[in-house]
């Protein structure tokens, strides 16, 4: 009988080793999806578009990736989920190769199509299989490493792009990826016990899980605290140039102190969120909410600004880890569809709140996108508290 991690082993096994390569695979991931930002004037220029053509190579990444989450656990359930891994790592090698030598304009949006599927597939799976990957009480633990690669590759995404752009050009910063990715897949390959799909029912309408108070109250949570988070954080640059007055070194120094605190944060509420997941996910938001509302009052203030995007990173970057836990404990039997409809919720507040922060920027002046900030992850707040009420409530 061949032994596989779908099933109770008599002494639970994790597999670490394959954990971490998928959190190297979410780095260069998350890497390649924003490594546009700091490149859009050279890929404009080489292919002969307007700087905001080229800006759609990162939209069109995301649309592929919320369409994708939403459809993918139906469209892969009785295929091996190792088999499912490797073909996303494939498509990123492949996305990677086809952005670096496009021709044209068109070339370079299939190839950024294909970075979006890889992303919304290997997201949507991620919480599932490192379930399967670890013992229960490792979960957290588990998911705090996955995301640890996420708040490096955003961390770095930019710098680095910019860095390789200058000395290897746009196309090599992009070609430089690929080895890692190449890497990414062999480690999986070697490293990736088989995970055939589990006997458990699952859904075929990932919308349908709605219908389940819990899974709707904490979805809800979700959704107001990313397009809070994200109406802030977009237009962080122009605050800080304009009403903090920093100079660009200074601005890149807090920038980065945010990303690498943002890894330090992942680590630390991984630990704790065994036993304290609502409390954690009910500060999170309640704690950031209080960080809009002081950079409104301090925004001129350089040392508290400082001080404030290290707590905004800390706490910012470590609730999807929070999350993941909870989608792990809610929806354990249909953790696949309950990945793909966190994704493509998250994806969308993100979209929203970046377009709303957007146009009260614009209209009423920089501190309204950190007011609306403030009232969302209030919101959030409040939500969760509602949903860990009725978690107890039905425990009882």
């Amino acid at each position: 009988m061949t032994t596989t991690y779908d099933s109770e082993l008599i002494e639970p096994r994790a597999a670490w080793g394959a954990v971490f390569s998928m959190a190297l695979c979410v780095a260069v991931l998350l890497t390649s999806e924003f490594m546009p930002v700091s490149l859009l004037t050279p890929i404009a220029g080489d292919l002969g578009i307007s700087e905001g053509r080229a800006g759609q190579a990162i939209s069109v990444s995301g649309i592929f990736a919320v369409v994708t989450s939403l459809f993918i656990a139906g469209l892969v359930r009785r295929i091996d989920r190792k088999l499912v891994l490797l073909s996303f790592s494939a498509l990123l090698v492949v996305s990677g190769l086809i952005v670096t030598f496009a021709p044209g304009y068109a070339v370079l949006m299939v190839g950024r199509a294909l970075l979006g599927i890889a992303i919304g597939g290997f997201w949507s799976m991620s919480t599932a299989i490192v379930m399967r990957l670890v013992p229960e009480d490792a979960v957290p633990k588990g998911l705090a490493m996955i995301n640890a690669g996420n708040a490096i590759a955003a961390t770095i995404a930019a710098p680095l792009g910019s860095l390789l752009g200058q000395h290897v050009g746009w196309r090599g910063a992009f070609f430089l990826v690929v080895p890692l990715a190449l890497l990414a897949l062999v480690w999986q390959w070697i490293g990736m016990p088989a995970l055939p799909p589990a006997g458990a029912r699952r859904s075929s309408n990932v919308f349908g899980l709605l219908r389940r108070r819990q899974v709707a109250l904490g979805m809800s949570a979700i959704f107001l605290f990313f397009m809070g988070q994200f109406s802030l954080f977009t237009y962080l640059r122009p605050f800080l140039e304009t009403v903090t007055g920093v100079s660009i070194p200074a601005l890149s120094a807090m920038l980065l102190l945010m990303g690498l605190a943002g890894v330090v944060g992942t680590w630390a509420i991984g630990r704790l969120l065994g036993a304290r997941l609502y409390s954690i996910v009910i500060a999170i938001p309640l704690v950031m909410a209080l960080v809009a509302t002081a950079l409104i009052a301090f925004g001129s203030t350089p040392a508290a600004v400082a001080i404030l995007l290290v707590g905004w990173g800390f706490f910012g970057t470590a609730a999807p880890v929070g999350w993941g836990t909870w989608l792990s404990r809610a929806l354990r039997d249909d953790a696949e569809a309950g990945g793909g409809l966190q994704v493509a919720v998250i994806q969308f507040a993100i979209t929203l709140g970046a377009a709303l922060g957007g146009l009260l920027f614009d209209a009423q002046g920089w501190w309204s996108p950190f007011a609306l900030a403030a009232g969302l992850l209030l919101a959030s707040a409040v939500v969760a508290t509602v949903a860990a009420l009725d978690t107890r409530q039905a425990a009882r």
